[in-house]
């Protein structure tokens, strides 16, 4: 089959995730066929260094035979069972463990998911359970972030912040509000960023306050915001927001789903910010996005409670840790540790690619680059001194992704953020690459957008 029947059958018969199903149709998808290392391959013969790790996900990069070879002994032996019903198996039982080993010391349990939506649905009934478990049962409200992500289901869109979602889901789950993120770059200039992380964390107390400190369950974050940016927060917001959720007796909830298994140089973002958090999803990276999987891992307090005194607790997965999926996920993480690919992104391919990627803030239409070990993000401004962005009918963000693809690198936009997350596995060589690219599409996208009738908006506020 050639690219163009791929495409005529994909528009026949494939719905994709969050797209625009017309204008796909109109355009064809690019059809991706094989890949290796940091790379993928298309129908079109290009090769293409994949700057997102799949969707943050192949931190082992691709073609990893140990891999594969842990799923097929794993399918010979026991393909498929559930652990309903007082079972268990020997992939589930050994990837709790694992997992339980490699988080902070005072989580000790894992219940499993096939996804980080299905985690952060988890999320919500086991807080609420908690809470009435512990005689408090009007602890109902979860508070969230505005522009957070934490996953597309109904629970996972109602606990992020994300407008577009809550504009297309219908009444959301009741009992989740949003404050601020801590977007420094985008909506805290006006001040010094440990002024704003400090006023971010405020809004926290503030909603507490309003919606009643006996009616607070949990707050749920990112450690740093995958899907809304790559946004950093300022040094000041996590401390700060500690204090709050302690003061209040206030469960957290670190969304690991992107930041997780070596994202920002340790096992969890957690560790990076120093969070002890009560309640932590996983997915993405726990396979190497070779198979589907997620989890979630339970707090002692959160766990003890549930376990002595919770009886059944009516919440479950067909597919929760599938013996497959979980003895990929083993390997997974025992290739990560032999390889000690975790510490060489905390000290030697984070600070390299922070000092490569820093390098692109003299570009003319870069207002801001920022990075946190594998994790990087451009702001595209048409002003570099006011921040002041270009008009969105020109969706600067779309075409500089765009021009990225054609070359040879992927690059997400959200927005008119540029965003990067290589697989982990990543070289030197390959990050300089990287940036070149990427500057290469920055040129384009600046040569294109200056000769534009219409090029700005007005400064954000």
């Amino acid at each position: 089959m050639q690219t163009q029947d791929y495409q005529a059958l994909d528009r026949a018969h494939h719905l994709h995730p969050f797209t625009d199903f017309k204008a796909l149709g109109e355009e064809g998808s690019r059809v991706v066929t094989h890949a290796e290392g940091v790379y993928i391959h298309d129908s079109e013969g290009n090769r293409i260094l994949d700057g997102m790790a799949g969707l943050w996900c192949v931190n082992l990069g691709y073609g990893r035979r140990e891999l594969v070879e842990a799923a097929t002994a794993q399918l010979e032996q026991l393909p498929y069972y559930n652990s309903f019903f007082k079972t268990t198996h020997p992939p589930a039982v050994r990837l709790a463990e694992r997992l339980c080993h490699l988080a902070p010391a005072h989580i000790n349990h894992v219940f499993f998911t096939g996804s980080g939506s299905e985690a952060n649905d988890t999320v919500l009934r086991m807080v609420r359970r908690y809470w009435a478990l512990k005689g408090r049962p009007d602890k109902q409200w979860v508070i969230g972030r505005e522009n957070g992500y934490h996953g597309s289901t109904v629970a996972g869109m109602s606990l992020g912040g994300m407008a577009p979602m809550h504009g297309q889901g219908g009444p959301c789950v009741p009992g989740i509000a949003h404050i601020r993120q801590p977007y420094w770059f985008g909506e805290g200039q006006a001040m010094s960023p440990e002024a704003f992380g400090r006023a971010c964390a405020a809004a926290l107390e503030d909603k507490i306050l309003e919606l009643g400190e006996d009616k607070v369950a949990a707050f749920i974050a990112e450690p740093v915001q995958g899907a809304g940016g790559a946004i950093m927060p300022p040094e000041s917001y996590w401390p700060a927001v500690k204090a709050v959720l302690a003061k209040y007796d206030i469960l957290l909830v670190a969304d690991e789903v992107i930041c997780g298994f070596g994202r920002l140089g340790e096992w969890f973002g957690s560790q990076h910010y120093g969070l002890e958090p009560d309640l932590m999803p996983i997915a993405k990276g726990l396979s190497s996005g070779y198979l589907p999987i997620g989890g979630v891992l339970v707090g002692d307090r959160v766990a003890e409670t549930l376990v002595e005194e919770g009886g059944e607790f009516f919440h479950g997965f067909t597919y929760s840790g599938h013996p497959v999926c979980a003895a990929v996920a083993l390997r997974n993480l025992e290739l990560l540790e032999a390889e000690g690919v975790v510490d060489r992104v905390r000290e030697d391919l984070g600070p390299y690619l922070a000092e490569r990627w820093a390098s692109l803030a003299d570009h003319p239409i870069v207002g801001e680059a920022r990075s946190l070990g594998l994790m990087g993000a451009l702001e595209l401004v048409v002003d570099k001194t006011s921040g002041q962005r270009f008009d969105k009918s020109l969706g600067a963000g779309n075409l500089c992704r765009d021009l990225c693809f054609e070359n040879g690198l992927v690059m997400r936009s959200v927005g008119d953020t540029m965003i990067i997350a290589p697989p982990l596995v990543i070289r030197r060589e390959d990050i300089d690459e990287l940036v070149e690219l990427a500057r290469r599409a920055l040129d384009e996208t600046a040569r294109r957008l200056m000769h534009a009738p219409h090029r700005q908006e007005e400064p954000t506020a």
